[in-house]
């Protein structure tokens, strides 16, 4: 474990084959180990599972498992034992999926255990799983979990990557913890070790409440929906955020939270009611409208709808607020852009090697912090947070409370949306609790708890019986 940037994806390719190590060894078995690439480091028994699978969608599953390894005789494959032999690697995983079916038909759950199958045909011993649960449903990841327990139990030797404390410790025999490139510690007695101690590893200190809430004032009101409704929001919404305040919007999944985000800003239509900020009417029909009015969003899917990923760090922060500061009307003023960059690059404490790395190479910690610095460089009234610290580690979500904070000290009213129950209780003022597309019931931050919340959100019982 390790916050990003710790070192833990490159010990993954160190031990892949894709870096060489600059002092140390890699010791199996007792043979120190040397890898020019990855197929020495898999003809050593060495696999990685990374969060991107390396896997061809338009190539069978059987010609995935054994890619670059097909049964042949006179240059001709031979189907029937490729078949077979994938076939009895899935059996192994308790997979029952047709060997010659096209990858691409297949969930994402099942193109991960496809990678495994890949792994365990050129008999894996060492199985390293980069942050394998990503993109998994509440089932897969179960399946995965089970899948990797009977690899366990095989002896083969398991490394599992993430920054969700609650995997580690359903997984894990051991915890090694990393920061900044360098070993800090190993836990070996997991009935002794719990997640403050794991926490205060990862970030060199201990951060204690790591929601930091306390009691403010707020202004007057600056963002009011009046029987608000949008695509996916079943009826109308009615709530207000005052100048300072933070309200959380929680629900279950299909409750309507991003669907309303999406709306406020301009993404999809706004179909009834009307939507107010500083008590002025705004009509919102795109995202320039939105932005104009002072209401911004750091989106839900942030590689997809957040950042650029092929521009830099410098480009995604002023990619908004360039067209305020142009020269003659047409040119790109560098020295604005260059000031304006390296000002919200070392205030957020984004960790790139510099403004001109693109930023689809950052983490997600740091990419959502390159979002808040876009809209730090704009007029800001109002922000929309949806899911802001998805797929972020602990020290990083620390950090985004922080700017949220400040955001609210100055004056800007947060809409914030999460699932993740105990962090919208957190850091929220107030909590507005959806259901089905609609508000079902507010909580204040000192009442709240999470049984109160999850009572609201769930769907009634006659609704759900229907």
């Amino acid at each position: 474990m390790g916050e990003n940037g710790a070192g833990k994806s490159t010990l993954l390719k160190i031990l892949s084959g894709n870096y060489a190590p600059t002092t140390g060894s890699v010791v199996i078995n007792g043979q120190e180990m040397s890898f020019s690439d990855t197929t020495a480091a898999l003809n050593a028994g060495v696999a990685i599972i990374y969060q991107e699978l390396h896997l061809v969608p338009e190539m069978t599953v059987a010609e995935n498992i054994y890619l670059g390894q097909l049964p042949h005789k006179g240059g001709i494959v031979n189907r029937s034992l490729l078949n077979y032999e994938a076939g009895l690697q899935l059996k192994h995983l308790g997979m029952d999926i047709d060997p010659d079916t096209p990858l691409k038909y297949l969930a994402i759950g099942q193109w991960q255990m496809v990678e495994i199958a890949k792994a365990l045909a050129r008999n894996a011993k060492i199985i390293a799983f980069d942050e394998p649960t990503s993109s998994l449903s509440a089932r897969e990841i179960g399946n995965l979990f089970r899948v990797i327990r009977e690899l366990r139990k095989e002896g083969r030797v398991i490394l599992y990557v993430s920054h969700r404390m609650e995997e580690i410790f359903a997984l894990s025999d051991a915890i090694t913890v990393f920061k900044d490139g360098r070993y800090v510690k190993t836990f070996t007695d997991m009935q002794q070790v719990d997640h403050d101690a794991l926490v205060q590893a990862m970030v060199g200190r201990d951060i204690g409440d790591i929601y930091g809430w306390q009691p403010r004032s707020y202004g007057e009101e600056r963002l009011r929906l009046d029987a608000v409704k949008a695509l996916g929001v079943r009826t109308p919404i009615s709530l207000a955020v005052r100048s300072g305040e933070i309200v959380g919007l929680f629900g279950l999944v299909g409750a309507g939270r991003s669907e309303l985000m999406k709306g406020l800003f301009g993404g999809t239509q706004i179909t009834a009611g009307q939507v107010y900020i500083d008590q002025q009417p705004i009509d919102i029909r795109k995202p320039s409208h939105a932005i104009a009015a002072g209401m911004m969003l750091c989106p839900e899917a942030r590689k997809a709808e957040g950042i650029i990923p092929v521009h830099s760090v410098r480009d995604n922060i002023n990619i908004s607020a360039r067209r305020k500061h142009v020269l003659g009307g047409c040119v790109i003023n560098n020295s604005w852009e260059e000031n304006n960059a390296d000002q919200h690059i070392r205030s957020l404490n984004i960790k790139t090697p510099g403004a001109e790395q693109l930023i689809m190479n950052l983490s997600g910690g740091n990419q959502q912090k390159a979002i808040l610095g876009r809209w730090l460089s704009e007029e800001m009234k109002v922000i929309l947070l949806d899911e802001p610290t998805r797929g972020i580690d602990v020290g990083a979500k620390h950090e985004i409370y922080n700017v949220i904070y400040a955001l609210a000290a100055q004056g800007v009213a947060v809409l914030f949306a999460s699932s993740d129950l105990p962090e919208v209780l957190g850091v929220a003022d107030r909590i507005v609790v959806m259901r089905e597309g609609e508000i079902a019931g507010e909580l204040l931050h000192e009442q709240a708890d999470e049984r109160q919340a999850l009572s609201l959100a769930m769907p009634k019982v006659s609704q759900a019986v229907a």
